[in-house]
């Protein structure tokens, strides 16, 4: 995709939007069954975008039943999988044709720069669709290796009505991760955008229906969570849910399977992120990776490196080398193709990020860097970046996941306290590790118990590798990757004997 990313440009586009503002079910849109609706907030000037469907546990029901008897009766779980590769791509290509309108939404409703939307995001979730699509007629099953008097065929079938619950921090990648190896495997789905951000998913969900999915196959319920994250997961006709957000909230979900049908539940939770950096790296190398670790999509990022353990021989370098990087991360106007940083979620969300910048004040860290609001004068929600040195691991700040542009120094004096230290967290979700000793990148890479492990880099992988963490990053399941198309399916054994 090539867009002409000039402010004029960017206006007239926003101009020109239609949003989709009701629940997607049955193929059509249709209002919540209360009719009550809620205001969609833009996070950068605190004025409302448009008026959602607010859908309530009745809605659910609904979405449910459609969902259930399109799995049933076959129109996309028995479609051959060359089929549903051809749907699937055509839907590709409606993305494609549909894309910058895709990423003026998710930078409208969630506050993200629209250089990282067009450059990203929107990119990733087009190639994600594409590339479970073309997975689907790729996968093998087996024959077990039983003797001459049977067969034994080891097969995998869809799981049947999944409910997705998304985060609210990349809307439409988020959506793509999910929906794609679930409709590969042909699963039905409800989903439930996050209430700030439900724009891109409805639009979404409508290209998918032009693009010849049978209807029935992906609804989606826009609401408060509070209400339709219990409907779903207490469903008893909804197989399995998978969910990217909170620590808290996943743990709500597993009670709430288990009190209804033990149904299967993916967790992608938070993180606390490592960034080490030993006495041996260079220090040119990782600045850039740590800023863009630290401060991409506002910290509002649950792989975000938010400590970054440094040997204390190089600390002080490195330290001015990363505030000489923040210069290059302006905060502004998410719809200016300059800034780098855009405003956080919303009012509340902002008070607890300043909270714990107060906190770190408090606890003794050293503040070296913003940490204050800013740009009051827009109505929208903007963070300095801000940088803590000489924090201890002990403090808030280097405990709990803040969701903000906040980065907290750890000095270290050894490179096996550097690794103790990574691991010294509830959270496994991502880390970094920069070192030029080839011996010691295996090692340590193994050592950090976290879900992915970048070496002399920040990144999450790619779609060829699996996401997701240990301990309370993560439950059961992994995100992209062949991983995830597996794990929305159920294994089944067909033993025939001969005669």
């Amino acid at each position: 995709m090539k867009f002409t990313l000039q402010p004029k440009t960017i206006q007239t586009a926003v101009a020109k939007l239609k949003f989709r503002t009701q629940a997607f079910i049955d193929g059509e849109f249709c209002r919540s069954s209360s009719g009550k609706t809620y205001a969609s907030i833009n996070p950068a000037n605190g004025k409302k975008i448009t008026d959602i469907s607010a859908c309530e546990a009745a809605d659910v029901e609904r979405a449910v039943a459609v969902a259930r008897k399109a799995f049933d009766d076959g129109r996309w779980s028995r479609m051959k999988p060359s089929d549903r590769k051809t749907v699937m791509l055509k839907f590709v290509e409606r993305l494609e044709a549909n894309a910058m309108e895709i990423a003026l939404l998710d930078s409208l409703d969630a506050g993200k720069p629209i250089y990282d939307c067009v450059n990203i995001d929107i990119p990733d979730t087009i190639h994600c669709l594409h590339w479970h699509a073309e997975l689907i007629d790729k996968l093998y099953e087996r024959v077990a290796p039983c003797g001459p008097d049977s067969v034994a065929m080891i097969v995998r079938e869809p799981i049947g009505v999944v409910g997705m619950i998304l985060p609210w921090n990349f809307p439409a990648q988020m959506m793509a991760w999910k929906i794609g190896p679930a409709l590969a495997a042909g699963n039905s789905i409800v989903l439930k955008p996050a209430k700030q951000t439900s724009l891109s998913a409805l639009r979404i969900a409508e290209l998918a229906a032009e693009a010849g999915l049978p209807v029935g196959v992906l609804n989606v319920v826009p609401g408060a969570g509070s209400v339709l994250g219990p409907a779903l997961c207490r469903h008893m006709s909804v197989d399995m849910v998978a969910f990217t957000g909170s620590t808290s909230v996943g743990r709500d979900l597993l009670r709430y399977s288990s009190e209804s049908n033990l149904k299967r539940v993916i967790l992608e939770l938070g993180g606390k992120n490592p960034q080490v950096v030993l006495a041996d790296a260079d220090l040119d190398l990782v600045a850039p990776h740590a800023v863009n670790s630290a401060f991409w999509n506002m910290g509002e990022n649950c792989s975000s490196g938010s400590r970054l353990i440094v040997h204390r021989s190089v600390k002080d370098a490195l330290v001015e080398k990363v505030i000489e990087q923040t210069k290059s991360w302006p905060v502004g106007d998410p719809l200016d193709p300059k800034t780098r940083v855009g405003p956080l979620i919303e009012p509340s969300h902002m008070e607890t990020v300043l909270s714990y910048i107060k906190a770190g004040h408090k606890d003794g860290a050293k503040l070296i860097l913003g940490g204050h609001r800013v740009l009051p004068k827009t109505g929208g929600n903007f963070v300095e970046l801000t940088i803590f040195d000489e924090v201890k691991n002990s403090m808030t700040i280097a405990q709990e996941e803040i969701f903000g542009p906040v980065l907290s120094v750890i000095p270290v004096d050894s490179d096996e306290e550097a690794i103790a230290v990574a691991n010294d967290t509830n959270y496994g979700l991502a880390a970094s590790l920069h070192t030029r000793d080839l011996t010691k990148a295996h090692r340590y890479a193994r050592a950090i118990r976290a879900g992915v492990v970048s070496v002399n880099c920040f990144s999450e992988g790619d779609l060829t590798t699996p996401f997701g963490g240990f301990k309370e990053s993560g439950f059961f399941g992994r995100d992209k990757s062949s991983y995830a198309h597996e794990q929305y399916t159920e294994l089944k054994t067909v033993w025939m004997q001969l005669g």
